[in-house]
């Protein structure tokens, strides 16, 4: 992990020296920004694997910077805030952010976040070597869902997801009619390291069930099983 490039988004002077100072000394290259416009600027430039973002910026908050920075790329978020209260966890797990750290926080273990994310990182672009099948692909009756492209097509039109929407997806949709609780979604998805809230499984379906199902209150593809968790439900093709 030496040597990634980590972007700290922060405009409160001493909180972005400390968390600067923790990651340098871990060995990663760390760039900043004091504001939304600059964060956005700097994501564009230097392609960090993963950004640091507080919530409460001047100008742009965190929680805009986080959705226009994943309509462009799957880097990794984790998110500041001096709030606490778990709406807006969830709130901004639901735009995209990968974990949240509220304030005040320990460097160490942010540090030890940003890592555990970065692992999960490395995992799942291993299982893409050369010891994978040569097709990992799950073909349905009208949706296709290419793990090494990260592509999902739905009656043959691109479908734009998230990276840990797509994780999500994957999970559930590798084993059809299998029902899943929250916990062994986070572990599949978010590793064992998160330590965020497992609400977060349920935003992230919904968001799912948004761009996949024709009546997301009405689903079809993934469906609830009250009291358990998730299933995926369809049928494969081949």
């Amino acid at each position: 992990m030496r040597g990634t490039t980590i972007l700290v988004v922060e405009d409160e002077k001493p909180i972005l020296e400390l968390i600067c100072k923790y990651l340098a000394a871990e060995g990663f290259n760390v760039v900043t920004a004091p504001d939304g416009v600059a964060a956005l600027a700097q994501a564009r430039a230097t392609q960090p694997a993963l950004i640091v973002l507080d919530v409460m910026l001047p100008g742009m908050d965190g929680l805009e910077v986080c959705r226009r920075i994943q309509q462009e790329s799957d880097v990794y978020i984790l998110m500041l805030t001096a709030r606490t209260e778990e709406i807006d966890k969830i709130v901004g797990l639901s735009v995209g952010a990968d974990d949240y750290l509220t304030k005040p926080f320990s460097p160490r273990e942010l540090v030890a976040r940003i890592k555990a994310i970065l692992r999960r990182s490395r995992a799942v672009a291993a299982g893409s070597g050369r010891d994978a099948p040569q097709d990992r692909t799950l073909r349905f009756d009208n949706l296709t869902i290419n793990p090494d492209t990260r592509e999902v097509y739905l009656n043959d039109t691109p479908v734009e997801l998230t990276a840990r929407e797509f994780d999500l997806l994957y999970a559930l949709a590798e084993y059809p009619g299998r029902v899943f609780n929250r916990d062994q979604l986070l572990e599949r998805v978010w590793g064992h390291d998160f330590a965020g809230i497992d609400r977060v499984v349920d935003v992230h379906i919904g968001l799912l069930r948004r761009k996949l199902e024709i009546d997301a209150a009405d689903p079809m593809l993934i469906q609830t099983v009250r009291g358990v968790g998730y299933k995926f439900v369809a049928r494969k093709t081949s």
